[in-house]
C-alpha cells in the first residue's frame, strides 16, 4: 500500500491579517513530528509547551507533574486520529496561547519521486516568540507601521529591527521541514 500523504492547512487563530501555511506530510507521522512540522513551517522556535486536541482528546508531551492530562503524542499517528476534513486544534506556548487550526484538506498516495514533508504555500511571517499572544502581536504591528508611535523604536528593536510581517518563503519552510527526514 502506498504511503498516505496528508495535506494540511495550518492557520494561526485570532491574528489579522491571517497567517497560514499549507503543508504535506506523511500520515504515519506521530503527533510529535506533526508538532515539529508546524513549528518549522510557521517559523516558531519550539521553546514552549504545546498540545493537540482532536475530537475532545488532548495529546502532547506527558506532564511529569501530572497537572496536564495529555495522551502521549509519541504514541499517536496522524492517520489514526485524522482523515480528510478533520480539524485539529494545536496550541503552542501556554503563556501567549497561540491557537492554530489544522484542517486536513486532502489525503492521497505519495508521489514516488517527491520528498515529504514540504510546505506548498503560506502567507505572512509568524509572530515573534514572546510577543504577548494575538493582542501583543496586534500592538507590535501597529507600532512598527507608525514611526510616530511612542513604542515604535522600542518594539522595532525588540523584534530584531528587521521583522517583516508580510514576508514568507515556502521554499525556505520546505528546506526546514525536510530536515525532519
Amino acid at each position: 500500500m502506498p504511503r498516505q500523504i496528508f495535506q494540511v492547512k495550518v492557520t494561526l487563530a485570532d491574528v489579522q491579517p491571517e497567517v497560514w501555511r499549507r503543508v504535506q506530510l506523511p500520515g504515519a507521522y506521530t503527533l510529535d513530528r506533526v508538532h515539529r512540522v508546524v513549528q518549522l513551517a510557521m517559523g516558531w522556535q519550539s521553546f514552549r509547551l504545546h498540545s493537540f486536541e482532536v475530537d475532545g482528546v488532548q495529546y502532547g508531551e506527558p506532564d511529569p507533574d501530572g497537572e496536564l492530562a495529555l495522551r502521549d503524542e509519541l504514541d499517536v499517528r496522524l492517520d489514526a486520529v485524522a482523515h480528510k476534513g478533520t480539524r485539529l486544534l494545536y496550541t503552542y506556548d501556554f503563556g501567549d496561547w497561540w491557537e492554530h487550526d489544522l484542517l486536513v484538506e486532502d489525503v492521497f498516495a505519495a508521489e514516488p519521486d517527491e520528498r515529504y514533508p514540504l510546505c506548498l504555500a503560506g502567507e505572512r511571517a509568524c509572530p515573534p516568540e514572546d510577543v504577548g499572544g494575538a493582542f501583543g502581536y496586534a500592538e507590535l504591528l501597529v507600532a512598527l507601521r507608525d514611526p510616530a508611535h511612542p513604542r515604535h523604536a522600542e518594539l522595532g528593536s525588540w523584534a530584531g529591527g528587521g521583522f517583516e510581517s508580510e514576508a514568507f518563503d515556502p521554499g525556505r519552510a520546505t528546506t526546514l521541514v525536510r530536515r525532519l527526514t
